[in-house]
């Protein structure tokens, strides 16, 4: 996915430098510290959903499937008056984000919205959490469980999967299938 674009070497680049970010599994995540930006902009006041809200909502399931949305700030679009602000120094050249980069202290609040947004009827229904880029599909019949997940990927296709690799799906399963025996507490 091309969430960043090459614009040359004397482009104007106001803020920006690259962070790396190590996880604890030897992975790195590109960010900009874009510390200066967030100084300059008003915080988005979407609510974020409360963890213990959340697990006592699937307290009595016996199927939960956890999904990870893979890079979900960079499938999130934002205006493209924007960009010029999310340029980002290399010693390779001036690049600027294309998507949503981690870094910018709105991105949590505004990826919520996209995914309460796409997934509003499935969450009404309440059989599904949507706690930024995770989606938790929850039921008591293996039968709902196998007709959830279904209903989720098939939302999911027209935002969250790339045909620039057709063998790369944008979602995995990370935890399967957990069958809940008294395992919330």
């Amino acid at each position: 996915m091309a969430f960043m674009r090459k614009i040359g070497h004397n482009e104007i680049v106001e803020i920006t430098t690259p962070v790396l970010i190590t996880w604890n599994d030897g992975k790195y995540r590109l960010c900009g510290d874009f510390r200066a930006l967030n100084n300059y902009k008003k915080a988005d006041r979407y609510p974020i959903p409360r963890i213990p809200h959340s697990l006592d909502k699937l307290a009595k399931a016996k199927y939960i499937t956890n999904m990870d949305c893979i890079e979900g700030f960079h499938q999130n679009r934002f205006k493209p008056n924007s960009i010029k602000l999310l340029r980002v120094i290399f010693h390779m050249g001036i690049y600027e984000y294309t998507r949503m980069p981690f870094g910018i202290k709105d991105a949590p609040a505004q990826f919520q919205r996209m995914m309460d947004t796409i997934f509003q009827e499935e969450i009404l229904e309440v059989w599904m959490v949507v706690y930024i880029d995770y989606i938790i599909i929850y039921s008591e019949t293996w039968e709902d469980h196998v007709q959830y997940i279904d209903r989720v990927l098939s939302q999911c296709t027209p935002f969250f999967f790339y045909t620039d690799h057709p063998s790369i799906l944008k979602f995995h399963l990370r935890c399967a299938i957990l069958e809940n025996k008294n395992f919330w507490h």
